[in-house]
């Protein structure tokens, strides 16, 4: 065999090796371990069939001094405050999923899963508001709690509980809620219809409340701060029930009290993408007087897609989108979200996305979608996965109480000042492994640092993970 010969042939075997491994990951098992991170974030007596070993029973005392029972939930990061506004998108993301992907979650075998986490959400949601015009939004105190590092089951931090009412609104809060109780609605229908009744009347009570007490609740600033306003939240919230009651009142609201914009984001702060794009579902059903929302979907989709003529979104060398420090993948996965539900729409009736004079079909729209997702799972410059326990070199060192701290008696006493000693100021691989948690991830240049003290790059958030799902059911099937 000649030189030139011999030196061809490797070099086809080597690209052929590089596009096997840049490519294929097993996304059936990433969607398995996306779903067994959401478990881990649970608050409150854990059910029989719980998969991560480690965790226990915690805050089983949640509300009661404010005399009610708001035992339950998820804990929304890495530490030990149950955050309402978060936990309400996180459902309603997963909610999403579930009733758009639902074939694809089926065929992997993970639907029932699925479910079970969204109601670990919207049990609670329903405990949260029981009384009209009144939610409760918070359950810890982020001060103290940040003060000791400390597994929820061993916690003995305040736990104090904020609410909104008529008197302290707090619309955001409240049409997420009732965003993430309609979608829920809708999932349900078929499997538990007096559930899903009561879903969807809680959604009603809510969205109503929501609207006719608006104001902006502060309260769990500043680590969930409503930068965006609330009118996001009505257009979401307004959305999610007309496609669950097709009321006129809601339909009313979307195309004559709503307000929207071409964003380049879709996020817990800023979801005017999110319903454009659900709107634009509608439209291409028929209901032509939504048109203008499908075209502001289209311009989000403009806004993000490198080669548009207006792109907006910085990426990195690598090719991620990066928004912000500190939890980026948040960006990351609800943009490879809407992207892959919107390549869907684009195929199912036959369009393509016009940027200027240029034109994006359903195939490349869902490829970028794809790139973002298998950057977070191994392909990129690092060649490291982003998820822990999956694929090449995961991270080990998660910002993470429950994973970081070890299993200990529930009687244990723990000193708050040493406990930071003991298991955060530490270099050495968490001890229970958090499977399946997309941490933060890489700074605009592609670097990342696997270490707990570097909460932006190593912190995971229950967002992350529920945007994620519908994209990996998808990939799993494809």
């Amino acid at each position: 065999m000649s030189e030139s010969r011999s030196l061809m042939i490797s070099l086809i075997l080597f690209v052929s090796f590089t596009v096997y491994v840049n490519a294929r990951f097993d996304y059936k098992e990433a969607l398995t371990k996306s779903i067994i991170f959401l478990e881990a974030q649970r608050s409150g007596k854990l059910p029989p069939n719980h998969r991560p070993a480690w965790r226990g029973d915690s805050a089983l005392d949640d509300g009661k001094e404010v005399g009610v029972n708001l035992v339950g939930g998820y804990y929304d990061a890495g530490d030990n405050v149950k955050y309402g506004f978060p936990m309400a998108f996180t459902v309603t993301t997963l909610a999403w999923a579930a009733y758009f992907y639902k074939a694809e979650l089926t065929a992997a075998g993970e639907m029932n899963n699925v479910l079970d986490g969204i109601r670990w959400g919207t049990d609670y949601f329903l405990k949260a508001s029981t009384q009209r015009n009144r939610l409760f939004v918070q359950v810890g105190d982020p001060v103290k709690d940040h003060e000791c590092w400390m597994r929820p089951e061993n916690m003995k931090s305040s736990r104090k509980v904020l609410e909104i009412n008529q008197n302290c609104p707090g619309t955001e809060i409240a049409a997420e809620t009732a965003a993430a109780l309609a979608a829920s609605s809708l999932v349900f229908r078929g499997v538990d219809q007096a559930y899903a009744r009561n879903l969807l009347n809680g959604a009603k009570k809510l969205f109503q409340f929501a609207n006719e007490h608006r104001g902006t609740f502060d309260g769990e600033c500043p680590f969930y701060c409503s930068f965006s306003g609330y009118h996001d939240e009505l257009l979401w919230g307004a959305t999610w029930l007309y496609i669950a009651t097709k009321r006129p009142i809601y339909l009313k609201y979307i195309q004559e009290e709503s307000t929207t914009a071409i964003v380049s984001e879709f996020s817990w702060d800023l979801k005017f993408a999110g319903a454009q794009v659900l709107l634009s579902q509608l439209y291409w059903e028929g209901e032509k007087e939504l048109q203008t929302f499908q075209q502001q979907a289209e311009g989000y989709i403009c806004s993000v897609l490198p080669e548009s003529p207006y792109h907006q979104a910085f990426m990195t060398p690598g090719g991620l989108i990066h928004l912000r420090d500190g939890a980026n993948a948040q960006y990351v996965t609800s943009t490879a979200f809407l992207f892959s539900v919107y390549s869907d729409l684009l195929a199912r009736h036959n369009m393509q996305v016009s940027c200027g004079d240029k034109r994006f079909t359903s195939v490349q729209v869902m490829d970028f979608a794809k790139k973002q997702m298998d950057y977070l799972l191994g392909d990129n410059p690092l060649k490291r996965s982003m998820m822990v326990g999956f694929g090449n070199n995961p991270p080990v060192q998660a910002h993470h109480r429950g994973a970081s701290v070890p299993v200990m008696a529930p009687n244990e006493e723990i000193n708050c000042g040493m406990s930071f000693v003991y298991w955060y100021n530490t270099d050495k691989p968490n001890p229970n492994e958090l499977t399946g948690a997309i941490l933060g991830g890489p700074d605009k240049q592609d670097r990342f640092v696997d270490s707990r003290v570097n909460s932006s790059m190593t912190e995971p958030c229950t967002y992350v993970n529920s945007c994620a799902i519908g994209v990996l059911a998808k990939l799993a099937k494809k």
